[in-house]
């Protein structure tokens, strides 16, 4: 992924928030047809001693994506904040010089690693135990597996193959104008907030701050 110093992210726990947020991955594989990408939300797991984590998740037992392993076990999966087309008439310095172009700001997470298959029911029962807890947190009256008829859960799950992946690097970038002065970033985040793009409106704000924009390393 092409990052510019000023866009990319280094820490770790900042990509992995962004994972936990936004969980729908697109998981690129290089397969014997060619390239496929697959679209499944994993759940991210910070246990067994890995220092980037462990995301898990299950596909249909259709998906060739879990047969996949057998061939080529190395998968990119690709995690994505909301993201904003920037109109070059926010900006402050439009009226100064005019010399202003449209853009897009977004963030992004790229995990790289291998990819497992698991076909076994108690795994997979318990990986989507644990990511619908995380998911239905939220909710003042959350769902739970344990709602649905057992048999009916049985059911499904011998309808699914669980996968694995473990992390082996991370990389970030969150392309929120910390290329723009000041004045420009402000009338940006007003603009996104009058659009209705709030999430992006506070990627902007936070990365406008000085220790945002100066990141210690890691």
């Amino acid at each position: 992924m092409y990052s510019p110093e000023q866009f990319a992210e280094p820490r770790i726990e900042v990509m992995q928030d962004l994972i936990r947020q936004y969980p729908l991955a697109t998981l690129v594989t290089l397969a014997g047809d060619g390239l496929n990408a697959n679209h499944v939300p994993l759940h991210l797991c910070g246990d067994d001693g890995s220092a980037h984590g462990y995301l898990r998740g299950h596909v249909a037992r259709a998906n060739p994506l879990w047969r996949d392993t057998e061939s080529s076990p190395d998968i990119l999966a690709i995690f994505q904040a909301p993201n904003a087309y920037i109109s070059p008439s926010w900006y402050a310095g439009k009226r100064e010089t005019g010399r202003v172009v449209p853009t897009w700001n977004y963030a992004a997470v790229h995990a790289y690693g291998r990819l497992r298959a698991v076909d076994d029911p108690v795994w997979i029962l318990d990986q989507i135990v644990a990511m619908t807890a995380a998911q239905e947190a939220a909710f003042t009256e959350p769902w739970a597996v344990a709602d649905a008829p057992a048999d009916f859960t049985e059911r499904l799950l011998t309808q699914i193959v669980g996968i694995e992946i473990r992390i082996t690097r991370l990389l970030g970038k969150w392309k929120v104008s910390q290329n723009q002065p000041a004045a420009n970033r402000s009338s940006v985040i007003a603009g996104l907030r009058e659009t209705g793009h709030e999430s992006m409106a506070d990627l902007v704000a936070e990365r406008s701050e000085p220790a945002a924009r100066n990141p210690p390393e890691t």
